[in-house]
């Protein structure tokens, strides 16, 4: 398995622990808000919108819920949300990039500098570490009743990187600008993802001995944790014996 698709598999793995504790929902509502102020509130026209109301059924959010998403996003006099990345150094030396959401930026880059000071590490200027990272569209696919052989063969038409089948689900890999691309294909073929993002894939990855990984984990924890944060990358080796404890 190619190194950028062991770490999705991975996120979509540890996506599922952050549902139990609800921070999916968070994050899901404020995509949609977002996309809402963007484009409108059609997800017919507005294709950020589509995705993420795709993401909010994959994730079995009420439909109540992801249609009070989609007024508060059309609503003039609501919060304005502002999307917006931090980067730094985690305990020894640890890629981290943060993407987040909020409506209160000086409040956001306060709680993400504390969370680094605090836990060994350091937030850099924005671009410091954006070289580390690929962009590259990563989609969720129950397997259900598809042929692998057949649907492979569909998904590497549309610009498919990487397939792998784990656990009765697909996880597919595609460069940032083939995204339209495998989401329009999908459609084609009346298959809706459990869940399509753009994440930040590391390029290489840095091993350290588990102890000092597990301070890297504490601070990437905390970080999540926090009520802007929509989602954390770094370029820490998961071992398997950390996956234990994620």
């Amino acid at each position: 398995m190619s190194g950028h698709n062991k770490w999705s598999t991975i996120k979509r793995k540890k996506g599922a622990l952050d549902a139990k504790r609800s921070k999916v929902f968070s994050k899901i509502i404020k995509d949609i808000t977002i996309s809402v102020k963007e484009n409108g509130p059609d997800p017919e026209h507005n294709p950020r919108l589509r995705l993420a109301i795709a993401n909010a059924k994959g994730a079995s959010m009420p439909k109540e819920t992801i249609q009070r998403a989609i007024n508060k996003g059309a609503d003039k006099d609501a919060a304005a949300l502002m999307e917006t990345t931090y980067e730094g150094k985690g305990p020894h030396g640890i890629a981290i990039f943060v993407d987040a959401t909020t409506d209160n930026i000086q409040r956001t880059v306060s709680n993400v500098r504390a969370y680094f000071n605090k836990h060994g590490g350091e937030l850099g200027k924005n671009g410091s570490l954006n070289y580390l990272f690929d962009r590259k569209g990563i989609f969720v696919i129950p397997k259900g009743e598809l042929n692998p052989e057949e649907f492979e063969m569909e998904v590497i038409d549309a610009g498919a990187e990487d397939i792998v089948l784990e656990d009765d689900m697909f996880t597919i890999a595609t460069a940032m600008e083939d995204f339209g691309n495998m989401m329009k294909k999908l459609e084609q073929l009346n298959i809706e993802p459990e869940s399509a993002s753009l994440q930040r894939i590391p390029k290489t990855t840095e091993t350290l001995d588990t102890d000092s990984a597990r301070k890297v984990l504490k601070l990437i924890d905390i970080i999540e944790e926090d009520e802007d944060v929509q989602n954390v990358y770094h370029n820490l080796t998961l071992t398997d014996e950390l996956m234990e404890e994620l």
